[in-house]
């Protein structure tokens, strides 16, 4: 017998008995014996690189096979059943109002308490050793939300089960009986399966003498056992879409054991609802995810950065015209020293494709700035006729997002234009107005030091990063640039300097945004 420990730090343990639709606000708990062996499984492929198909002599297999033998027994902390209710936008606009639906978040509240499992079986040292890795790796149990930390205890540990397999006798006073969702033997599937096989033989037409099946026989064969794992192993792969297709209404190789717990093992309490704070602490930035109908391809190309900004802006503007927003002070007098809003193009997940904004104020985001954006449902883009979804990701200071925007965050000496560069002014052959002479002065009104070095990209360099295709004026004609002229450039430092960099014109709204090549 071995003793697992589960602690969940979040505090709470997200998970829907088989069988029953989410908005039925039932919690599976404790956690069920196939959702345990599922998640050891699905450890080992995401996160000790384990590949597929798994060999038949593997010690996955075999601690597989070793846990459907047995059923585990369970000590179980204090926790009270409780949900929240969401109305999920569906991504359909009617009379200008997005459409919702209502879901409940059900969960198991459970504090500090540590979950402790007791699996009866003896398990070599290799898949001990195997398990013990998975359990220091795994992130979640149940769904996403239920941040988990698991290992083993000790062979000696104390435990004390409130929570068995139903044996048959009569139950005591303040206990309840319910089921749980288990792998069968493998042994039972095997023979099960024979049985299967043996049913789809006897429907196929007879083979003449001892031959052997044909081509026809061997095809009909497959695929009348296409809904038939081979094994207990297959089928604990199996997903919803699958079981779906198959005509599954419980997974195959599984069975519901009886089990026993204290009657208040799950209370039900009305949650604590936390007062909220009257205003929002100044934040750095905010990030924003940009989405369009699960489909990617409808999001705005990434040299469409400018226009994109723009939209954003006005919207932002109309919901808290701020001097953090607006660039102006109450006297409409413009702000010095960048200190207001940058709206910075992002491209995470689908590259050339626009699909992330980091709002940026060196001044901070002050409350009212953060409701306008919390507000923030959609925002218009040019040549659709939906609506791109925003939504927001974060928000906190820069060294919060470096995980996601590190490329134009993280300390560099070397920094290279992720946008084109546009000159502020007109360009002069000598003199503080060259290019060269402009950037100086677009660093040192930043605060940042003077550039060490400043080389210009060559032809083939602008044609391969696609620069040409950036829109580079505004669209009110009287904010356009000088000229219509823009170049990429690379600026060396003779100190690390920490990013945000965006020089030049409208630089405010995503031009002349640099990245860093390499950190330090």
């Amino acid at each position: 017998m071995f003793h697992m420990k589960f602690r969940f730090p979040g505090g709470r343990y997200h998970a829907t008995p088989w069988g029953h639709h989410v908005n039925e606000g039932l919690v599976e708990w404790p956690p069920s014996p196939w959702r345990m062996v599922r998640a050891f499984i699905a450890t080992s492929f995401s996160k000790l690189g384990l590949a597929d198909p798994v060999p038949g002599n593997h010690a996955l297999r075999r601690l597989i096979a070793a846990l459907a033998n047995a059923a585990p027994s369970y000590s179980l902390p204090p926790a009270i059943g409780t949900h929240s209710r969401h109305y999920m936008p569906l991504g359909v606009l009617d009379k200008g109002k997005e459409k919702t639906t209502l879901v409940l978040d059900t969960c198991a509240t459970l504090a500090d308490g540590e979950l402790v499992v007791a699996w009866p079986v003896d398990l070599d040292e290799e898949c001990l050793s195997l398990l013990r890795e998975i359990l220091a790796a795994m992130s979640y149990l149940g769904r996403a939300e239920s941040w988990v930390e698991a290992g083993l205890l000790p062979p000696d540990s104390p435990f004390t089960p409130n929570c068995t397999p139903d044996d048959g006798s009569p139950l005591l006073r303040g206990q309840e009986q319910f089921t749980l969702l288990a792998p069968v033997t493998p042994s039972a599937y095997g023979a099960w399966f024979e049985t299967q096989r043996a049913t789809v033989l006897q429907d196929l037409p007879p083979s003449e003498g001892d031959r052997k099946l044909s081509a026809a026989q061997t095809k009909a064969l497959d695929k009348a056992l296409a809904p038939f794992p081979h094994d207990l192993f297959d089928c604990l792969l199996c997903d919803s879409a699958w079981l779906q297709s198959h005509g599954w209404s419980q997974p195959p190789g599984s069975r519901r054991l009886l089990y026993r717990r204290p009657a208040d093992a799950l209370q039900i309490a009305r949650p604590a609802m936390q007062a909220r704070p009257r205003s929002n602490p100044p934040v750095a930035a905010v990030l924003l995810a940009l989405a369009s109908d699960n489909n990617r391809d409808v999001l705005p190309l990434f040299s469409r950065c400018l226009p994109q900004a723009e939209l954003l802006h006005r919207a932002l503007v109309s919901r808290c015209p701020s001097p953090v927003t607006t660039g102006c002070d109450g006297d409409g007098k413009p702000l010095s020293g960048h200190r207001h809003m940058h709206i910075l193009p992002l491209s995470i997940d689908h590259p050339d494709r626009l699909d992330h904004i980091l709002l940026w104020a060196p001044m901070g985001i002050d409350d009212a700035g953060q409701s306008a954006i919390s507000a923030m449902r959609h925002v218009w883009t040019k040549g659709q006729e939906d609506p791109l979804f925003v939504s927001e990701v974060g928000r906190g200071s820069l060294e919060d997002f470096a995980g996601l925007a590190g490329s134009i965050i993280a300390p560099s000496k070397v920094w290279s234009t992720r946008t084109p560069f546009v000159p502020p002014r007109f360009v002069k052959k000598s003199g503080a107005n060259t290019l060269a002479g402009q950037i100086q002065a677009e660093l040192a009104s930043r605060g940042l030091p003077k550039a060490s070095d400043i080389t210009f990209w060559t032809h083939d360099e602008w044609a391969d990063r696609k620069f040409h295709r950036f829109v580079r004026r505004r669209r009110d004609t009287d904010k356009a640039p000088p000229l219509n002229y823009a170049v990429g450039v690379r600026i060396t430092f003779a100190e690390p300097v920490s990013g945000p960099v965006c020089l030049g014109y409208a630089s405010h709204y995503g031009l002349g945004l640099f990245a860093a090549e390499h950190t330090a």
